[in-house]
């Protein structure tokens, strides 16, 4: 009797309980169990510590909440938006609970993505609708409100570019009016970080109109240099040409139409190209480069049809002994200067292809043509066009050697090239500072210009110690005593 008394006890108990449980006999409608659920799952988050990260969360249909395929059952329940379907009970200790599907979930596949995991690396989807037993852990309970915002969700202009600064991924699409993308724009040049100004320009650039973007970057001058250096950078050459044209810098067009000769492989077309570019708006400076580069480019292409012939019929004894390595089409000017005096030196000056002929016609300096051409001629190991390179004759008649290089430079250049000693010994010589000549002179063993430096400053000391680096029995031995006993 006691114990049916308690039974009877323990059912009034449960029946009069503000939340009841689920028997399969119940014949509640399905709306009323629904709002009891949510009354429960609400109690337990009075009754959850915050700090306790530890805790998981489970869905009625057995699974943890935020497992991958917990979220593709709860997307596709909240997406046919019927409540007859009934999940299998999940029984914790000896207590059973009802499987209710909710009508919208709070969590989606975009939202398990971005939160954080317990576990040291994320599950595979496959694992994971393969494996429903492998419990994946579901964020943290009370984040942030902040942390729960999508990527298209309220940010203003300016918390937008720290996310970006920050390297977080950040859509753009919510800026539609002009006002809030200009705000945007003054907030990334603010912020002085010039990948978030350019990601934005790339925005503006895709949806406003060219007339409107051209017209808020005139009065942003940092925002268009940024696009100017993008535009060109990425050769959109038409959008850049529009820009510049608006802006009214008619100079900075005409070299940008000019700079579109390097895309045109064709030798007669890039001629024909930059026969057009000397009629365009340069500077007086730049109208004489485009012309030079144009008369350049007329010189090559006769020089190259002449040589390819010499050089297929073997008539010139150079070209047989010195192949050419490469066209000279479309190569610099110090490199056909160089081509020329190497090939085509003693040619008259009438000649397209004669050294003097491209010096008087480009205004090539002194200081330039002798060194190319030195470097040209010693190359070739011709010692004597070296010599007349570097002898000049006055008005009286009266030949000497200059160099308006200097004369440690063509040292070195024709030791560069294995001069022999004979040859850099007279150059040596000629070198005015008496430091840098003893300093090339013992460098490249050039004996004689020693001892006689050391004559001439009377220095016996150093003649002592420079004869013990002679050979014995030698010339230079002898003449260094010949000096210290005269």
């Amino acid at each position: 009797l006691q114990m049916s008394r308690a039974r009877a006890d323990e059912e009034e108990y449960w029946h009069s309980s503000k939340f009841r449980a689920f028997t399969f006999d119940d014949e509640d409608d399905e709306l009323s169990q629904l709002k009891e659920s949510k009354r429960a799952v609400n109690s337990l988050r009075d009754i959850v510590d915050d700090d306790d990260d530890d805790l998981e969360r489970v869905s009625w249909s057995g699974e943890p909440v935020g497992s991958i395929s917990w979220s593709i059952k709860e997307t596709a329940s909240g997406s046919t938006g019927s409540l007859d379907g009934r999940d299998s009970s999940l029984q914790k200790g000896s207590s059973s609970y009802a499987a209710l599907p909710k009508q919208a979930s709070s969590y989606s596949l975009s939202s398990l993505f971005k939160g954080r995991n317990k576990l040291p690396s994320f599950q595979s989807l496959s694992d994971a609708l393969t494996d429903t037993g492998v419990k994946s852990y579901a964020p943290e309970l009370r984040r942030p409100r902040a942390e729960y915002k999508d990527y298209s969700s309220d940010w203003s202009p300016k918390d937008t570019v720290k996310r970006m600064q920050r390297g977080k991924v950040c859509s753009l699409e919510r800026f539609r009016s002009l006002q809030d993308k200009l705000v945007l724009l003054d907030e990334a040049v603010a912020g002085h970080d010039g990948n978030v100004i350019t990601a934005v320009l790339i925005f503006l650039k895709r949806t406003l109109r060219r007339e409107i973007l051209f017209r808020e970057l005139e009065v942003r001058q940092v925002a268009l240099c940024h696009l100017i250096h993008f535009l060109r950078e990425t050769g959109e050459q038409k959008f850049l040409l529009d820009l510049l044209r608006f802006l009214d810098r008619t100079e900075e067009v005409a070299l940008s139409q000019y700079r579109e000769h390097l895309n045109i492989q064709d030798v007669e077309k890039r001629r024909e190209f930059l026969k057009g570019c000397i009629g365009l708006p340069f500077s007086a400076e730049d109208t004489s480069h485009i012309q030079d580069h144009y008369t350049l480019l007329e010189r090559q292409i006769i020089i190259e049809a002449n040589d390819r012939h010499l050089e297929m019929a073997g008539q010139s004894e150079l070209f047989r002994k010195y192949p050419r390595k490469a066209s000279i089409l479309n190569m610099p000017l110090v490199t056909t200067l160089f081509y020329s005096c190497f090939y085509h030196y003693t040619e008259a000056e009438g000649m397209f292809s004669s050294p003097t002929n491209l010096k008087k016609t480009f205004k090539i300096p002194d200081k330039q043509y002798v060194l190319t051409a030195l470097a040209a001629r010693a190359k070739l190991r011709a010692w004597g066009d070296v010599d007349a390179l570097l002898t000049t004759k006055n008005w009286l008649g009266y030949t000497k050697k200059k160099a308006p290089i200097g004369f440690h430079r063509v040292v070195e250049i024709l030791q560069r090239n294995n001069a022999p000693v004979q040859v850099l010994q007279e150059y040596v010589r000629l070198v005015e500072d008496v430091e840098t000549r003893l300093n090339l002179a013992t460098k490249y063993k050039c004996h004689d210009v020693v001892i006689e430096t050391y004559r001439d400053l009377k220095d016996r000391i150093q003649l002592i110690a420079y004869k013990c680096k002679v050979e014995r029995g030698s010339a230079e031995e002898e003449k260094i005593n010949s000096i210290l006993n005269n």
